[in-house]
């Protein structure tokens, strides 16, 4: 039973043996033509790291050539399907320098920022990638105006901005959370200048009476007036912008207690 196992096993193993032979001697090779046409078999087969290998050894030999650009553009087609989307991006920028009027340029600019669009993180983590994302789509929108990527280039563009919004607005209420009051007011009027469309207007307007009254509440006496009116100049933008918010009535007691106050403040100065 064991001889029969044996027998299967090396059964098995003697294709891959075989193809590994195979492929050795093609690395030590001085036939470039045969290389190129195992490199494209290769990759037909998605085979990329062998693919690879051999696109590596024949990008000199053929520069200047139709097929060095196709080895360009499918070297970086391997390692996007290999996931390495950092290098992938490199590798498709570089052949649109390299052959700025080539076949595929278009495909390796839309390309290259999709690979930022795939490597852009969590929220929570750093968006370096989310902003090159956005701008290598933008640049690549300025470059092909008719594109059939357009509208896919505006729809990712889209799901990034809103990416960074929500970073920036969790950036904002951490610091409301955190009674960081002159820091939550700072990135409250920033958030709203930098997303004037935001979902989060009517919520964020909210926050910024109950900022600017706890911010009041602390504070010096010189200080309360200021910012007591300063809640109430946001609770009106807030009815105006939204008559018919339900947080209007929720706001109600502070409102009355900050007016109260001020027409003390008023009588106190008579």
């Amino acid at each position: 039973m064991f001889r029969n196992k044996k027998i299967i096993l090396i059964a098995l193993c003697l294709p891959m043996m075989f193809s590994c032979g195979k492929h050795a001697k093609l690395l030590k090779s001085t036939d470039n033509e045969l290389k190129y046409q195992a490199a494209m078999s290769y990759y037909e087969k998605k085979d990329y790291n062998r693919a690879l290998e051999l696109f590596d050894m024949l990008q000199s030999a053929y520069r200047g050539k139709p097929q060095g650009e196709e080895i360009a553009f499918l070297t970086a087609e391997c390692y996007f399907q290999l996931g390495d989307y950092s290098i992938a991006s490199h590798y498709y920028k570089r052949y649109a320098s390299t052959y700025p009027f080539g076949r595929r340029t278009e495909d390796a600019l839309y390309k290259s920022a999709y690979c930022y669009y795939l490597e852009s993180p969590n929220i929570s983590l750093d968006q370096t990638d989310t902003h090159n994302a956005i701008r290598e789509f933008q640049q690549f929108i300025d470059a092909y105006p008719s594109s059939d990527y357009v509208d896919d280039a505006n729809s990712r563009i889209d799901t990034l901005r809103l990416k960074l919004e929500e970073k920036d607005f969790n950036k904002a209420m951490l610091y409301y959370k955190m009674d960081e009051y002159q820091a939550a007011i700072t990135t409250f009027e920033a958030f709203l200048a930098d997303y004037p469309a935001t979902l989060h207007r009517e919520e964020i307007l909210v926050y910024m009476v109950m900022t600017y009254y706890h911010y009041a509440e602390k504070s010096v006496a010189d200080k309360q007036r200021e910012r007591y009116e300063l809640a109430l100049e946001k609770y009106n933008t807030l009815s105006y912008i939204f008559p018919d918010s339900e947080k209007l009535k929720e706001l109600v007691p502070v409102v009355e207690k900050m007016r109260a106050r001020l027409a003390r403040m008023e009588n106190n100065n008579k």
